[in-house]
């Protein structure tokens, strides 16, 4: 079992930043593949990034196009997401998940945290 708290969500103007935090507990985290996925309103959950155990491995959706940087410090047990040149369309509730696998699919991570709220203005 893991258990996933996100933080650092909040509400920023266009062009502007944030960083999400994932900390994560329970069994060994560093073995776990990490990642952040997100859901707005009226929408599927969508892939995020994503890292493999020792970072190895990155992965990001296509509408990142450079701005969001994945990255994680298994001495904390946590994962971070960096967010630049943020867009009133990047709103949503962004949620970190573990696997043991990569996938851009959420219906293959086991472990979810409760979502933090992400909110653009234009």
């Amino acid at each position: 079992q893991v258990q996933l708290v996100e933080s650092g969500g909040g509400w920023v103007q266009t062009g502007g930043s944030l960083s999400l935090s994932c900390v994560a507990s329970g069994s060994t985290s560093s073995r776990y593949v990490m990642g952040w996925f997100r859901q707005a309103p009226g929408k599927e959950r969508e892939f995020v990034a994503a890292q493999g155990p020792r970072g190895q491995i990155t992965s990001y959706g296509d509408f990142v196009d450079g701005r969001f940087t994945v990255s994680r410090d298994n001495a904390k047990n946590t994962v971070y997401l960096q967010m630049n040149s943020l867009k009133p369309e990047d709103t949503a509730v962004y949620y970190c998940a573990a696997d043991v696998n990569l996938s851009h699919d959420p219906g293959r991570y086991d472990y979810w945290g409760q979502g933090t709220q992400v909110t653009v203005s234009s």
